[in-house]
């Protein structure tokens, strides 16, 4: 870092890379106690926040974080030693506590066990997902609320059940063995990709979400070099990424992927992201994110929409329902068949996915119908797909879009007319 970096910048970067970090290490230290370890990495940083910016940023500033917040633990346990037995246990504690960290690469790295321990199958998905942003993303219980828009107290007590469960249910901070890592691992994957997700909405507040959703796959990522998914899912966030900047007009619109303005797109990322995936499919272990990545990257790297390679897509999709059957799938697969054969090969299809009932109440199953029926000249039933999708859209920038396509419906049938 720059030596003339003012140190609230300083401290910014390292909270946002270093958090979860200390976090893990404290949650150790102090014997799998949540919230001391957080409470004592808070407050390591109100304390660089009051000294770096007079004394100066320490040469080694996460090492200085760490051991300023395994010292408030100490304090902590030292005042509560009142009773016989708390002096016992500070006395045990004492005695093979390790000495303060003096270099950065001291410092234990412990957030794959905090990653596997917050999406660990004892607790429900809604508490993997708190405890994910809370812990290793270090966003505040506000700051979660509102993402997920319920109240504060509501989050706050979604947090302590899943803190106590952690705690009663004896959940073991740790990766789980080599048998059980193949079953475990994609629960992990799910919770980050559920919250990156959730950034996808346009409520302002959910678009830190992307951002700490990528940084947490990141760290995932480096601690796990050897699993091709992990590398796969990190790949899959930063090709989606890459087309955030062309999501929204200057109207704050939304643009479908047909008529983004490429040129806003990331390029960066793009070749982050395809370097990534083809490391990851060199392992010849494509599962259900390395092959949605490669979607993904056929969109990225089309220069033209008009370029994009549907047949590769489709029999990507094929793929995917292979490993990864679901009805979202099906439909995905339905648009990638339209644009490689035609409307009329995938109407039949995209109708038996209507008629299993296994996407009531989606609104883009009869988006996608009204396309197609468009596409076919049947502006009548198309409008009436529309309205339907109208109906069910949960946000008002899908609401606006559908309404826009609705009008321009009615347009083309009074010409017609």
């Amino acid at each position: 870092m720059a030596d003339d970096e003012p140190a609230s910048e300083v401290i910014a970067a390292l909270y946002a890379d270093g958090w979860s970090r200390i976090v893990a290490t404290m949650i150790r230290f102090t014997g799998g106690d949540w919230n001391l370890a957080e409470e004592c990495a808070q407050d390591a940083f109100a304390q660089a926040l009051r000294r770096w910016p007079e004394d100066g940023v320490p040469r080694q500033p996460l090492a200085w974080l760490t051991t300023a917040a395994r010292n408030r633990a100490v304090d902590v346990w030292r005042r509560a030693s009142t009773e016989a037995a708390k002096l016992r246990q500070w006395a045990a504690w004492e005695a093979k506590a390790p000495p303060p960290y003096t270099r950065d690469s001291e410092i234990p790295d412990e957030r794959l066990e905090l990653m596997f321990t917050c999406c660990h199958p004892a607790l429900n998905l809604d508490a993997q997902v708190a405890l994910t942003l809370r812990s290793l993303a270090g966003l505040s219980t506000a700051d979660i609320a509102r993402a997920f828009l319920v109240s504060e107290r509501t989050m706050g007590q979604r947090i302590f059940r899943a803190k106590q469960k952690v705690a009663h249910a004896v959940i073991p901070f740790r990766v789980p063995p080599a048998h059980l890592l193949p079953d475990r691992l994609p629960a992990v994957l799910h919770v980050l990709y559920l919250i990156y997700n959730e950034s996808y909405s346009d409520q302002e507040h959910k678009a830190r979400l992307s951002t700490e959703a990528i940084q947490v796959a990141r760290v995932l990522a480096t601690l796990m070099p050897d699993e091709p998914e992990a590398q796969g899912l990190l790949a899959l966030m930063l090709l989606q990424e890459a087309r955030h900047a062309a999501r929204l007009d200057g109207d704050g619109e939304l643009v479908t992927l047909e008529h983004q303005d490429r040129s806003q797109w990331d390029r960066d990322l793009i070749g982050e992201g395809t370097a990534i995936l083809e490391r990851a499919l060199r392992r010849r272990r494509a599962g259900p994110f390395q092959i949605q990545a490669a979607i993904a990257a056929c969109h990225a790297t089309a220069p033209r929409f008009q370029d994009t390679d549907w047949p590769q897509i489709v029999g990507l999709y094929d793929q995917l329902r292979r490993v990864l059957p679901n009805p979202m799938v099906d439909l995905n697969r339905t648009v990638a068949l339209a644009m490689a054969q035609g409307p009329e090969t995938a109407l039949p299809d995209l109708d038996a996915l209507a008629d299993s009932g296994r996407l009531d109440g989606y609104h883009l199953l009869h988006a996608t119908r009204a396309d197609f029926l468009r596409r076919l000249g049947r502006e009548d039933e198309a409008a009436k797909s529309l309205r339907t999708a109208l109906e069910l859209a949960p946000t008002d920038a899908e609401r606006r879009l559908l309404e826009r396509r609705l009008a321009e419906s009615r347009g083309r049938t009074a010409r017609r007319n």
